[in-house]
């Protein structure tokens, strides 16, 4: 078999598996009655559009990490982009794929958004903020971009409507010494 074939081959395979895997989270959130966070915005993704231009246009949904195409795909964004934006889940996104392979993202749907203060830790290889009895991932794009320590309180932008794992980091407060 050539390595074309052997390729395409295995594209429908992961293409196969990805299916699955989305089926089998969503039947897991129907039996448990929680829902996987990442299905709805795979949801919500499904009824975005993709198509071409001046190369690949993908509307898709953010979510925490990565943009959640049409197709159910995800597709990572920068993490200086998501930090300096101040991306939150469940934002649009456009990506545009260039003919020379650059991706250009763009917040074209921003969601609610709240404001919520809480120190920043670190437990289990992952910066999170703990605010309203809550534990919210943040990028560690965002803690080096706002030189933000262990143990500093920060304003963290999370979704209002909606439950999300994942916050982004607005400003860290300063420390008053008594």
């Amino acid at each position: 078999m050539q390595i074309s074939n052997k390729l395409a081959l295995l594209k429908e395979m992961l293409d196969s598996a990805e299916s699955n895997l989305r089926s089998a989270r969503q039947i897991i959130g129907e039996l448990t009655g929680v829902e996987d966070p990442k299905g709805q915005y795979v949801k919500k993704a499904s009824t975005m559009k993709s198509g071409t231009e001046a190369g690949q246009i993908i509307e898709g949904v953010f979510d925490g990490q990565n943009m959640i195409g049409p197709d159910g795909k995800s597709y990572p964004v920068p993490a200086n982009y998501a930090s300096k934006s101040k991306l939150i889940p469940g934002d649009i996104l456009k990506l545009t794929i260039g003919e020379d392979g650059t991706f250009i993202y763009k917040q074209i749907g921003p969601v609610e958004r709240k404001r919520v203060v809480g120190p920043l830790v670190y437990e289990n290889g992952q910066y999170r903020v703990l605010a309203n009895g809550k534990s919210y991932k943040v990028l560690l794009a965002s803690v080096t971009y706002y030189r933000a320590e262990v143990g500093d309180n920060v304003t963290l932008i999370v979704p209002a409507l909606e439950e999300s794992e994942w916050g982004s980091i607005d400003n860290v407060l300063p420390r008053f010494e008594s």
